[in-house]
């Protein structure tokens, strides 16, 4: 069976079901694609940055130079964050250490959350499209069952294109389901890579503008 075949004897359940797989697999690949990039670039520009920083003579030109390098924003925001006024609110309570850690904190789960954007699709992705495939050869083989139950002589082909189609269904749910697992867990694990590398930063700008914790 065919692909045109396929589109042109199936019913509404199974058009929507291949669509919405379409639509899945097309926005994973998307996904993983715009990620690729976006995380080649941060993983090489963050060590630049930090780098960068750590070998100003002061602080101001330290966050100039880390400017240049860093593309995305992921490290210029943590120091940005450290400059920010705190002075007649309650974000001034407490020492300047524990200012830092809060201010440090919030821009650090900004940067993370922008790293994280489109694990949830894929993770979605291959949750739901094994499933969203089975519905499909179930539904594939409803159809098979009531042609059988008309009676009358039952031609071969009355069946074959609901079997047919339900194990297209089963092929194209797995065909989106892996990829999107692959990509999760592969950019899941250069997310983590860099989150640490910032987490370490963050803790060593902390301590250089407040001094080591008492």
């Amino acid at each position: 069976m065919s692909l045109y075949d396929f589109w042109l004897h199936s019913d509404v359940v199974s058009l929507v079901l291949a669509v919405l797989l379409l639509v899945l697999s097309v926005g994973s690949w998307v996904v993983m694609a715009w990620k690729w990039r976006f995380l080649s670039r941060v993983r090489r520009d963050v060590p630049r940055s930090v780098a960068a920083f750590w070998q100003a003579s002061g602080f101001d030109e330290g966050r100039q130079r880390v400017a240049q390098f860093d593309q995305d924003a992921c490290v210029l925001p943590l120091l940005e964050a450290s400059l920010l006024p705190l002075g007649g609110t309650l974000a001034s309570s407490g020492d300047r250490h524990h200012q830092l850690t809060r201010v440090l904190r919030d821009a650090m789960q900004a940067v993370v959350r922008r790293l994280h954007w489109g694990q949830t699709w894929l993770a979605t992705a291959g949750a739901i499209s094994p499933f969203i495939g089975l519905l499909g050869t179930v539904w594939g083989i409803f159809n098979a069952l009531a042609g059988l139950s008309q009676g009358g002589a039952i031609r071969i082909e009355e069946i074959a294109g609901p079997v047919g189609e339900a194990l297209v269904m089963t092929a194209a749910g797995l065909a989106v389901a892996i990829p999107a697992v692959l990509g999760y867990n592969f950019l899941g694990r250069r997310i983590g890579h860099i989150e640490a590398e910032l987490e370490g930063f963050a803790h060593d700008v902390r301590a250089l503008l407040a001094g080591p914790e008492g």
